[in-house]
């Protein structure tokens, strides 16, 4: 198949390329140009692992061809850290990605590159949206771990400090998550998370026998 120039800016930096036509976006991000922090989840647009900055939006570039994409400034979750906005909270990180860490946003880490692109998006255009807009702007994220409380929490985060407010503290880093307390049918907790504990009867067998 025919090879197609193409010129992507990523991240500040301009690369030329040779690409199929049919080659998506996500793979010249993670194959050509080893930009591993976008994520491939489900292929069809569905999860938004993949989710890119490109000219002012954010972009599954799963659903993206790269030649779609030539001549256009796009940002990963690596060039996060050389954004204007980054070291305006208490580290040298965006405020976006200090907000996961700090208010604890994420926990398998998957959707987390996803997220940070999407939330940069929504900051973008909205500086300080309500909690509403923020569940609405993520909408296209899917998170199979967090229950998405604390995702929420941590673009409110971001959106304290870039509006100069100050931001809540950790529950992480301050001790605020409860010790996990035994079950009152003589269970034990499956995770220490306060918010996520659910009670396992040790003594439960499956119906029809012993299973080994």
């Amino acid at each position: 198949m025919t090879k197609k120039e193409i010129s992507l800016t990523i991240n500040g930096t301009e690369h030329e390329l040779e690409v199929e036509p049919r080659k998506l976006l996500v793979h010249a991000i993670r194959e050509d140009l080893d930009l591993t922090g976008t994520h491939i989840g489900c292929d069809t647009g569905n999860c938004g692992a993949c989710t890119v900055y490109m000219d002012g939006q954010a972009v599954k570039s799963c659903l993206t061809f790269a030649v779609q994409a030539d001549g256009s400034e796009i940002t990963t979750v690596e060039g996060m850290e050389d954004h204007p906005d980054a070291g305006m909270g208490e580290s040298d990180l965006h405020p976006i990605q200090e907000g996961f860490r700090e208010m604890h946003g994420l926990q398998c880490g998957y959707c987390t590159p996803g997220m940070i692109m999407s939330a940069r998006a929504l900051l973008e255009e909205n500086p300080d949206p309500t909690e509403e807009e923020i569940r609405e702007s993520i909408s296209g994220n899917l998170c199979r771990c967090t229950g998405y409380q604390n995702i929420v929490k941590a673009i409110q985060y971001a959106a304290d400090v870039m509006n100069g407010r100050e931001p809540p503290e950790s529950p992480v880093e301050h001790g605020e998550a409860a010790e996990p307390e035994a079950a009152s049918d003589g269970g034990t907790p499956m995770c220490e998370a306060d918010d996520c504990c659910m009670d396992v009867d040790t003594d439960f067998e499956p119906p029809g026998g012993d299973h080994k």
